[in-house]
């Protein structure tokens, strides 16, 4: 199995509502983390960083980039 060389934190944030009463989200994306990260850590990390911000944290997401070879 090959092993993820780029992994990006994304972190949704629910920022408000419109004029028609539809939640409005926000994402914060965080580049160069490091592969080998255990989801345990980065979700850990992305309540950390949630924290500094004014708005509700809604979601986390880990997006790994793996590289295709025989």
């Amino acid at each position: 199995m090959n092993e993820a060389v780029f992994t990006r934190l994304s972190l949704t944030f629910l920022t408000g509502v419109d004029e028609k009463g539809n939640e409005v989200y926000q994402s914060r994306h965080f580049r160069n983390v490091k592969p080998g990260a255990s989801n345990e850590a980065l979700f850990t990390t992305a309540q950390s960083l949630a924290s500094l911000q004014p708005y509700d944290l809604d979601k986390v997401e880990r997006n790994n980039t793996y590289e295709l070879y025989e």
